[in-house]
């Protein structure tokens, strides 16, 4: 999942080159960690939507890393959604 969201983030942001994927890469694992262990995420690689949401959110943290503003509204509604979709199960959403 992390190559896939690596390659969207790059078009994102315009990034054709490897130089920043180390970077890119870390902040992307975080994201997904953060999903999956502060949020309680079971994140699908197949699915389109799940990708999209991490290739976003890894975005804005790299363009706001020295910020301290909040999330978007766009951003914390579709993560809004993504929990409520889980319903407390402990299988993929």
């Amino acid at each position: 999942m992390e190559y896939t969201v690596l390659q969207l983030v790059k078009a994102r942001l315009g990034i054709s080159t490897t130089v920043r994927d180390v970077y890119l890469t870390a902040i992307i694992e975080g994201v997904m960690t953060e999903l999956s262990e502060e949020k309680g995420l079971v994140l699908s690689e197949t699915n389109p939507y799940h990708l999209m949401f991490v290739a976003d959110f890894s975005s804005w943290r790299y363009q706001n890393r020295d910020s301290m503003d909040g999330m978007p509204r766009h951003l914390q509604y579709r993560l809004h959604n993504l929990m409520i979709n889980i319903g407390g199960a402990t299988s993929d959403i």
